[in-house]
């Protein structure tokens, strides 16, 4: 057994593991002595102790704080690891005690969250009502490195590509078109068919470049021989879209089943003019290291479920 193994085998703790997180998200010795509430020199003892332990310098010192070598990020990346994975057993257990059925946290795309979602976890409810479930919402660049550092167990939105991440595993649920959206009693909500020539010249509320819809939507526009519309505006959140589109004569662009859900509140007209095929399918995502707990299995079935139900015209 090498002096590596020893160590990890038989003297790292959580304690460990917490210096190692504080000192990658603060990169200052001082600022993590006052996070975890120790002086200045029993953290430079701790992390001189780890680096001898496990004969490897984590850190490099320089006068403005210390930065993770290679070593050091690979064994941050794991300490953050097992730190949600006992935070995550402590809850089930605390959930356990109580009488729960366990916790699941989700991430989620906003565009998911007005339709499928809520018929999910309605579902899941229905089945195990002392299921928890905690939301997390934003885009999937944010959300993916939460999902691979074990702070989620799902994220339910446009499905990754599977070359980028191989860890991944995913499911599909459903593939939407994408539709065209305007303010109730628009002019080109009453007419019956659409070219492109009727809706380049319009006002735009485009998709973020955060978005994954952004960059399908410009090939798009080449394919068909249009420059990108002069006249727009980039926007990520679904409330400014509807809120936007109520005060102007701009369109906007959003996956059928949403559009259709707005449309029955009477927020939107949906238009005679829809892409097919312009982003992935919408899907679930979750860590193929990781082991799925009983009440995330059970929620992926309800999410097959209401994706399979469809959402009424």
């Amino acid at each position: 057994m090498t002096q590596l193994d020893w160590y990890i085998r038989n003297e790292l703790r959580s304690r460990h593991f917490r210096l190692l997180v504080a000192l990658d998200e603060l990169r200052n010795v001082g600022k993590v002595a006052a996070h975890i509430n120790v002086t200045q020199p029993a953290v430079s003892k701790m992390l001189a102790e780890m680096e001898k332990g496990l004969d490897l310098k984590l850190f490099e010192r320089t006068p403005k704080g210390v930065t993770p070598t290679h070593y050091g990020e690979c064994l941050i990346r794991h300490a953050r690891r097992m730190l949600n994975d006992l935070a995550q057993a402590r809850d089930e257990l605390h959930g356990l005690l109580a009488g729960d059925s366990g916790r699941i946290r989700v991430g989620v795309l906003s565009n998911v969250v007005p339709a499928l979602l809520p018929r999910s976890v309605a579902l899941l409810k229905q089945r195990s009502p002392r299921t928890n479930v905690l939301l997390r919402e934003g885009t999937m660049e944010r959300l993916l490195p939460l999902l691979l550092q074990g702070e989620l167990d799902l994220i339910v939105g446009r499905l990754a590509e599977k070359h980028v991440l191989p860890e991944l595993g995913g499911k599909v649920l459903s593939q939407e078109p994408v539709m065209l959206i305007a303010r109730p009693g628009h002019a080109l909500a009453r007419r019956k068919k659409l070219s492109w020539a009727d809706i380049m010249d319009c006002q735009w509320v485009l998709p973020s470049s955060e978005g994954l819809l952004y960059e399908p939507l410009e090939r798009t526009f080449e394919q068909h021989g249009f420059p990108k519309p002069a006249n727009f505006i980039e926007v990520l959140s679904v409330q400014f879209v509807l809120a936007y589109l109520q005060q102007t004569d701009a369109i906007a662009t959003m996956t059928r089943d949403i559009a259709h859900h707005y449309r029955r509140q009477g927020l939107v007209s949906v238009l005679p003019f829809y892409f097919p095929k312009l982003i992935r399918p919408l899907g679930i995502t979750w860590n193929l290291s990781r082991t799925m707990s009983p009440s995330t299995t059970l929620l992926i079935e309800c999410l097959e479920e209401a994706a399979a139900s469809g959402m009424p015209a």
